[in-house]
C-alpha cells in the first residue's frame, strides 16, 4: 500500500512533457502550477494535501484502468518563515474545469485556513473547478449550480488575509475566487479574467473579442477589478509576499513588527518646497509619502485605477500602517465614484487586520457635473463615510493642502478626539474660496459688469487674511501646524503609542467579539 501511494504521489508530480496540456502551459508561456508553487513558497516549505486524489476508473477485476490528477493542488507551506495555505489550479488538466476536479480539495483548503486561522493564497488559472457543459453527461442530469466552499471564502474576509494571482484566464468561478480577496494580483501578458469567456460573449452579445480585448490584464487593473499588475509570475509572487509582511497571520493577532534601520528622527528638507505655493498647481503625493515613511517600505495597491486615489501599505519605524492619500495631478483632489469605491475597500481592509491608518490629506470635495452624478458619486461617497465612520482603527490626518466640504471632512473629522496635523500648506473651508467667492457673492458680481474681476479681486483678497491657517490654529481647531520635515518623527512615535498602548486591547476584543465590521470586497 505505502508503494502505491509513493507511485501515485510521484506520478502526480511529475510533469509530462508530452501532454497536450502541459505543452500548451509552455507554449503559452505560463509556468506548470509546481513549478509555480516552488517558486513562490519558503524552499522546502510545501506539505500537500490530498497528494493521491484524482479521478479514476477501475476494472470489474478491481484493478485500476485509467487516471487522471485532481487538476487542483493545496497544502500548507511557509512563506517569508509565516504558515500559508496555498491553493493553485492545474490548467493542463481540463482548463481547471469541474470534470477534471475532486470538489474536497478546494473546500478543505478554504476550511483548513480559515480554522488554522492562516493567510490563503490562491494561484488561479482557469475556472477554479467551476461548471463545464461535459458534467451533464457524464451525470446524467442537469444541476442546480452550487457554490461549494462560498460560506468559507465569504467568512475569511473577516478574518483571515486572503491574496489571489491570476495566471491566466480566470473564468466564472475563478473570477470570482480572484475578486473575493483582499489583494489580487496578474501579469500583463498572460492574465486575464471574465464572466465568461469569448465563445460565450460571441453567442450571447455577438461581439467578437479576444480574452485581452474583453478582460485582459490592462483592462482589469484599470478598473479595479484586479488590483495591481506585474511583469511575470515571478513579479506576482513577489507582490504577494511583500503584500502579506504587512499583515497577521488572522485579525486575532497584531500586525509584524519588522526591525528598521531607518532614523525616526530623519527629516527631509525637500518637504519644504513640495508644495508649490501657488494653490493650482499639481504636485507628487507619493513623493511625500516614499520620504515620510521607512525607505523602500512603500507598497502601492491599485496604482492604475481610482480616479486619484492612492491607497497602499508602509511602515514606520518597523510598524505596518495602511496609507491613504490623493494625487491632485489627475483630476483636481475631488472624488469620484471611483475614488471612493478605492479607498473603502483599502479602509475596510485596514480596519480588518488593525493597521492604523495615516491619511495624507488633499480633498477638495465630491465630483461635480452631469457625469459626476450620472455615476451616483454623492452614494459612493456616502458608503466611504460609512466606512471611516465604522472603522475603529487609530486614524491620523496630515492635512497637506485641501479640506473642503462633506468629502474632506469625512477624512479628517471622523474620530473623537481627531487627531490631526497641518502643513503651512493647508487651505480649508466649507467651499473652496475661489467658486464659493462666486456662489455668495453671485448678484454683485454680475452687477458690476465690467468690473466684474476687479471686484472678484478684491473680495478675494479680503478672504486672503482669513484664509490662513494660522486663525485656525489660534482657535484651536487644527491641534497643530507643523514644519513638513517634522512628519516623519511625529508619525513614528504615534504609531508606536498605537501599536503599544491601543491596538493589543482592540485584539483582545476581537478574540472574543469578532469582528466588528466584515469586510466587503
Amino acid at each position: 500500500m505505502i508503494l502505491e501511494i509513493k507511485q501515485r504521489q510521484a506520478f502526480n508530480q511529475t510533469a509530462d512533457p508530452t501532454d497536450r496540456g502541459y505543452v500548451r502551459q509552455k507554449t503559452q508561456g505560463k509556468l506548470w502550477v509546481r513549478d509555480r508553487i516552488d517558486q513562490f513558497v519558503d524552499p522546502g516549505s510545501f506539505y500537500e494535501v490530498g497528494s493521491i486524489a484524482g479521478q479514476a476508473k477501475y476494472k470489474k477485476d478491481g484493478s485500476l484502468e485509467d487516471y487522471s490528477p485532481a487538476n487542483f493542488i493545496a497544502g500548507k507551506a511557509k512563506v517569508n518563515q509565516r504558515d500559508i495555505v496555498v491553493a493553485a489550479d492545474d490548467f493542463c488538466i481540463r482548463g481547471g474545469h469541474a470534470d477534471g476536479a475532486v470538489w474536497g480539495k478546494s473546500l478543505f483548503a478554504e476550511q483548513m485556513a480559515l480554522v488554522q486561522k492562516i493567510p490563503i493564497v490562491r494561484l488561479i488559472d482557469g475556472s477554479s473547478g467551476g461548471g463545464s457543459v461535459t458534467t451533464a453527461l457524464d451525470q446524467g442530469y442537469q444541476y442546480v449550480p452550487p457554490l461549494k466552499g462560498m460560506h468559507e471564502i465569504i467568512a475569511s474576509l473577516s478574518v483571515i488575509p486572503v491574496a489571489a494571482a491570476a495566471l491566466g484566464p480566470a473564468v466564472g468561478l475563478g473570477a470570482a475566487r480572484a475578486t473575493l480577496t483582499h489583494f489580487s494580483v496578474t501579469p500583463q501578458k498572460i492574465g486575464s479574467l471574465f464572466a465568461a469567456g469569448p465563445p460565450v460573449v460571441a453567442n450571447a452579445t455577438f461581439e467578437t473579442v479576444t480574452k485581452e480585448s474583453l478582460g485582459g490584464a490592462l483592462v482589469h487593473t484599470a478598473n479595479g477589478t484586479i488590483d495591481n499588475l506585474a511583469v511575470d509570475e515571478a513579479d506576482c509572487f513577489a507582490q504577494v509576499r511583500q503584500f502579506l509582511s504587512y499583515l497577521p497571520s488572522s485579525n486575532c493577532q497584531l500586525p509584524p513588527v519588522m526591525a528598521c534601520s531607518d532614523p525616526t528622527t530623519r527629516c527631509d528638507d525637500e518637504l519644504l518646497s513640495i508644495i508649490p505655493r501657488r494653490r493650482q498647481r499639481p504636485y507628487q503625493v507619493r513623493d511625500i509619502i516614499t520620504r515620510v515613511v521607512d525607505a523602500s517600505s512603500w507598497f502601492e495597491i491599485g496604482s492604475r485605477w481610482g480616479d486619484g486615489a492612492v491607497c497602499g501599505l508602509a511602515r514606520f519605524n518597523g510598524y505596518p500602517v495602511g496609507i491613504i492619500a490623493f494625487d491632485g495631478s489627475i483630476q483636481g483632489n475631488v472624488l469620484s465614484a471611483a475614488s471612493s469605491q478605492k479607498f473603502r475597500r483599502h479602509i475596510d481592509l485596514c480596519d480588518v487586520f488593525g493597521l492604523p491608518i495615516v491619511n495624507f490629506a488633499d480633498y477638495a470635495g465630491f465630483a461635480v457635473g452631469t457625469q459626476a452624478e450620472r455615476e451616483a458619486t454623492i452614494r459612493h461617497g456616502a458608503t466611504v463615510t460609512a466606512a471611516l465612520y465604522q472603522s475603529d482603527v487609530p486614524y491620523f490626518s496630515v492635512i497637506l493642502r485641501k479640506v473642503f466640504g462633506v468629502a474632506g471632512a469625512a477624512f479628517v473629522d471622523n474620530r473623537v478626539p481627531n487627531q490631526r496635523v497641518a502643513w503651512p500648506s493647508g487651505d480649508w473651508g466649507s467651499l473652496p474660496l475661489e467658486g464659493g467667492i462666486a456662489a455668495a457673492y453671485k448678484r454683485e458680481l454680475e452687477a458690476a459688469g465690467d468690473k466684474r474681476q476687479e471686484l472678484y479681486d478684491k473680495l478675494l483678497g479680503d478672504f486672503e487674511a482669513v484664509r490662513s491657517p494660522v486663525r485656525t490654529a489660534e482657535v484651536f481647531d487644527i491641534a497643530e501646524l507643523i514644519d513638513p520635515r517634522q512628519t516623519r518623527p511625529l508619525l513614528c512615535e504615534w504609531v508606536r503609542m498605537q501599536y503599544e498602548n491601543v491596538l493589543p486591547q482592540r485584539v483582545d476584543r476581537v478574540r472574543v467579539h469578532g469582528a466588528r465590521n466584515p469586510y466587503r470586497p
